[in-house]
Parts: C-alpha cells; sequence; structure tokens
C-alpha cells in the first residue's frame, strides 16, 4: 500500500508538488493475483464465527481467522525456496517420544472407532475443535514451517484488528492509476498516458522473486514513466526482500537523492561503509518479518 500511495501522490496534488518518487515493489493497479489472495485471506476472517458480521468486541475478538489470514499472507510475502532452505522439512517437536511417527488420517469408524491419538492427531492445529482428547494423550509432531506460521499468526492478532484489515485488503484491491482518470481510453492506453505524467526520473525498485509485484509490473512501471530507472534487486526472499535486503536498496536510494539533491549530500558516499550506518534486523513488522534500526555513528 505504502508504494501505491507513493504513485497516487503526484496525480493527486498539484503538478510539481511531488518532484521526485521512488516506487518500491509495486503495482500500477492491484492485479487479480492479488486480488484473489486478499480474497482468501478474508474469507478466512468471515469463517471464524466470532467474526460477527464485523460487530465483536475486543475480548471476543474473531483471533483464529485472523490469525489464519495472517498464516496466508505470510506464504506471499516470501517464496517457495526461501521457505525450502529455511524450513525444509525439519520437525517442530513438542512430544518425547522422538521417534514417534505421524499417522495421518486416523482410522475411519467403519474400520475401528478412533482412538484419542488418531483425533488428536488429525485435528492437530484446529483452534476451534469441539472435542477434546484425554489429557495424557502426547501433542502431534509437527514441522518448523508449521510452527512458524502458527507462530506468526497468534503474534499478529495481539497487535492488528480484523475489521481493519479486511478494510486495508479491499482497498488495496481498489488501487487503479487509471481509475476515473481513463477518459475513453482502453485500458492499455489509458495506463500509458497516466504513467507518463508522474514525475520523470523516477526509480523503480522491485525483487527478482517477488510473486505479489511481480518484476514485470515494475517493467510496466518503467517503461511509461518519462525517463525512469529500474533496479531489480537480486534476493531469495521473494516480496520480503524489499524489507530485508538493505544494504542493496540503501546504496540504490542513497545514489538517486545525491543525483537529485546534490546539494544535501554534498560528500556523502553511497556505500553502507562509507555512510556509517549499521542495519540490524531488531524486531517483526506489521505486514514483512523484518524492521530495521538504523545507527549511524
Amino acid at each position: 500500500m505504502g508504494g501505491m500511495a507513493v504513485l497516487e501522490w503526484p496525480l493527486c496534488t498539484p503538478k510539481g508538488y511531488v518532484r521526485h518518487i521512488i516506487p518500491i515493489a509495486t503495482s500500477a493497479r492491484h492485479s487479480a493475483w492479488c486480488i484473489s489472495w486478499g480474497e482468501a485471506q478474508r474469507q478466512s476472517i468471515y469463517s471464524d464465527p466470532a467474526y460477527a458480521d464485523g460487530y465483536y468486541t475486543s475480548s471476543s475478538a474473531p483471533n483464529t481467522g485472523l490469525a489464519a489470514a495472517r498464516m496466508s499472507a505470510l506464504l506471499t510475502y516470501r517464496s517457495r525456496d526461501s521457505f525450502e532452505s529455511r524450513f525444509g522439512r525439519k520437525p517442530q517437536r513438542f512430544a518425547s517420544n522422538k521417534n514417534e511417527e505421524l499417522a495421518t488420517p486416523p482410522l475411519t469408524p467403519q474400520a475401528s472407532p478412533p482412538t484419542d491419538i488418531h483425533v488428536a492427531l488429525h485435528n492437530e492445529g484446529h483452534r476451534l475443535s469441539q472435542r477434546t482428547t484425554s489429557s495424557g494423550t502426547a501433542a502431534p509432531s509437527i514441522y518448523s514451517a508449521q510452527s512458524y506460521l502458527r507462530y506468526q499468526g497468534d503474534k499478529f492478532t495481539a497487535r492488528f484488528d480484523a475489521n481493519c484489515y479486511i478494510h486495508i485488503t479491499r482497498k488495496m484491491d481498489t488501487h487503479d492509476l487509471t481509475r476515473g482518470r481513463s477518459e475513453g481510453l482502453d485500458e492499455s492506453a489509458a495506463l500509458a498516458r497516466i504513467l507518463s505524467t508522474l514525475p520523470p526520473g523516477a526509480l523503480i525498485i522491485g525483487v527478482e522473486t517477488d510473486g505479489l509485484f511481480t518484476p514485470s509490473e515494475q517493467h510496466e512501471l518503467a517503461e511509461y514513466i518519462p525517463g525512469a530507472q529500474l533496479i531489480i534487486i537480486p534476493s531469495p526472499d521473494g516480496h520480503d526482500g524489499f524489507l530485508l535486503e538493505f544494504e542493496q536498496i540503501n546504496r540504490h536510494i542513497l545514489g538517486f537523492l545525491k543525483a537529485r539533491m546534490p546539494e544535501i549530500y554534498e560528500g556523502c558516499g553511497t556505500d553502507v561503509s562509507e555512510q556509517g550506518i549499521s542495519f540490524e534486523v531488531t524486531r517483526t513488522s506489521t505486514f514483512g518479518e523484518a524492521e530495521v534500526d538504523v545507527t549511524m555513528w
């Protein structure tokens, strides 16, 4: 949404008020792919009985649905290779017996009545289950990737609201620079015309493995914004690369600002080492995974 706002600001203000823009990992209009992911996430929230058409209280919020929406979103922020290299098939074990097998699905009632362990294995991770098992049943094994998603989902509900999540994703769905500005032109011609009115010489940054705001969408911006410079950041981390590749992005942005405003950046280099800047991941962000604290000396 930040990148969407960057593209809209020059179109909503007097000409020349916004002189330079640096859109990062965004698009001229929300794609069908992104709209579909947003819909799947909203449906996760709607399916939580506590949602109550949005009229819930803070003490009875639809946190299970919101956590599930967050899990789906996290999958879109990264790439398949990123998850594979980070988690693989590593187990996240809670049971004391390390040789325990993951025996799913449970036996059907026609074959024999399921035991407590079979029910626990089949419904492991089901937060709203009406069925309980005996306290002596060992916790089933799960994979570290599952554990990560559940942890991030639970943490998200402590700081975000379900109605706000629904509203923001719907706002993103409506993002289209040509909306109300097409003047009878077909879609392609309208987009080309609108992008041509944005501040010239924009720095456009994308991430090569971004599955949400793809490199092709960054090329589209660069093609029609006059004099635009396109940078595709190499990163295995998908959309979250724009949060994680601090040094690469910092170098390109500093170079851009130095060229546009030399009087401010006189004597400053474009390398992190030259700036005396330390980038260190210290906490998680609202929508991505990492935020950086910038320390200068």
